[in-house]
């Protein structure tokens, strides 16, 4: 366990240094949120029955999942790979998986944090009130989240190089940030982006999360539930079954 907390230290050591995470996935969430506020906090998002703060609210928590599941994760875990630290650290007393876990975990440190400072935000600064059970939510966010890092280690697992890489996060990444609601409200597009944007989980996640805040039954939900629950055992199988140390 010593062993363990000692790699996990120097993880998030790095994960703190590293400016794509604190510009991407806490800063720009915080001021999306300020701006979304100034222009059109309390006015109605399209046809939705919740103004702009209170989609956005639900929304911009999960922008540091989505980048700590399909940057932070990825790149680590390929950079490493393709410097051959993984190889390594696979005959040394300090084990890979003791390696991996660290950086998942730091993943899931900063994207409660990214959460964390958004909540505190909208309530301290903007008079936000979830009319919804802050429990409920919680856990929509969790399994928003479970889905995600669960896409994010597919991923790491299946690219063999930087190279690679960053070809496939910049075709998931990008258009899973923009088009699923999380940094736009999902209101506002258009009918067909609308439908376009159902394909991707995040949007499903977004969707079950914003009911939650709305304190509206999530007993229609049934399929999100399943479907982001099947998108976390099916890629996580895929992972650990596709995933080389070198």
């Amino acid at each position: 366990m010593k062993r363990f907390l000692k790699v996990y230290r120097v993880e998030q050591k790095l994960f703190l240094r590293s400016p794509d995470i604190l510009i991407f996935g806490i800063c720009m969430p915080l001021v999306v949120l300020a701006l979304i506020a100034m222009i059109g906090g309390g006015k109605t998002a399209g046809e939705s029955n919740m103004t702009f703060l209170q989609s956005s609210f639900a929304s911009l928590t999960t922008v540091g999942i989505c980048c700590c599941a399909l940057m932070s994760i990825p790149i680590v875990v390929v950079d490493y790979r393709d410097k051959k630290i993984l190889k390594h650290l696979y005959c040394s007393p300090c084990s890979p998986a003791w390696m991996l876990g660290a950086v998942t975990i730091c993943s899931g440190v900063m994207a409660t944090v990214s959460a964390v400072l958004v909540a505190l935000a909208a309530v301290l600064f903007l008079g936000y009130r979830m009319p919804g059970n802050p429990v409920v939510f919680l856990l929509t966010w969790l399994l928003t989240l479970l889905s995600m890092f669960s896409i994010g280690l597919m991923i790491a697992s299946l690219c063999r190089t930087v190279k690679s890489l960053n070809v496939v996060t910049s075709l998931v990444y990008f258009p899973m940030l923009l088009l699923s609601g999380a940094m736009i409200p999902y209101e506002i597009f258009p009918r067909g982006l609308q439908k376009a944007a159902q394909i991707m989980p995040l949007t499903q996640g977004i969707k079950l999360m914003k009911a939650a805040s709305m304190g509206e039954s999530l007993s229609g939900a049934g399929s999100i539930i399943a479907l982001l629950a099947v998108i976390t055992v099916v890629c996580t199988t895929i992972a650990v079954k596709t995933f080389r140390w070198e």
